[in-house]
């Protein structure tokens, strides 16, 4: 039996499960078990990011745009959605927020390392689970009727790896199954209520923007430089509203 939304309550089902294996599995770990793990993630979530900001030179992005619109529409998304973010404080809010779930919870202490691992593997998991073409097309797919087949590629993707975040990151991984639930929920209701959200230069937009701001998390993974992503993720937000305006007055 197939209903609206499978797709999401499966991808939210694989995230808890493999996120409560991945916390089984990774208590046991050594330490340095876990850090080779961490760059093991980085790695692969760099590659992500670059699958994802690759999209930027689509054909289809540069018909709508012009030929050197699409980078001037990342990098003024970033930069817009960065000073938004900042002004707002959204890194400090979220690390505000991890503190007061996790004494909810009652789980990894409540100082600044233990708050900062949380939102680390709260925000990392869920950018990971919630910026892409297959949450957005998948996530529409469901909401029009036409199956659930990205959403479940995605959700066997997605289990993996969060068993493999958990078992470095803990409980904050778990939590990135809301953000899976509200994200691909609003954009299955749209595709019910509206037909189609974005049109496609606009999703590309959007999947450009998301891949660098992966490429940030990936270098906050492999310790290079702590990059305050959580600031950048308004970017996601002016992308396509960017796009849009590049596209008007064409």
């Amino acid at each position: 039996m197939t209903f609206v939304g499978l797709g999401t309550a499966l991808n939210v089902l694989t995230v808890l499960v493999g996120g409560g294996l991945g916390m089984l599995v990774g208590g046991r770990l050594p330490e340095r078990t876990r850090d080779v793990v961490t760059d093991s993630l980085g790695l692969v979530t760099l590659l992500m990011a670059g699958l994802s900001t690759v999209e930027v030179t689509s054909p289809v992005l540069r018909g709508a745009l012009g030929s050197g619109a699409p980078v001037l529409v990342v990098l003024g998304s970033l930069l817009v959605g960065s000073i938004i973010g900042s002004l707002l404080r959204i890194e400090e809010r979220l690390e505000r927020l991890a503190g007061t779930v996790q004494r909810a919870v009652g789980r990894g202490g409540t100082s600044h390392e233990s708050r900062e691992r949380f939102v680390e593997g709260w925000l990392t998991a869920s950018l990971l689970f919630c910026v892409g073409p297959l949450t957005i097309l998948g996530s529409l797919d469901d909401g029009l009727g036409r199956g659930i087949d990205k959403l479940a590629l995605k959700s066997v993707l997605d289990g993996f790896a969060a068993l493999a975040f958990a078992s470095t990151f803990g409980v904050g991984v778990l939590f990135s199954a809301v953000s899976v639930l509200v994200v691909q929920g609003a954009l299955t209701l749209a595709g019910v209520l509206l037909g189609s959200v974005l049109p496609e230069p606009h999703i590309l937009a959007l999947t450009a923007t998301g891949g660098l701001v992966l490429v940030g998390i990936a270098l906050r993974l492999l310790r290079i430089r702590e990059i305050p992503v959580g600031d950048m993720l308004p970017a996601l937000l002016v992308a396509p509203l960017l796009t849009q305006l590049v596209v008007v007055l064409r």
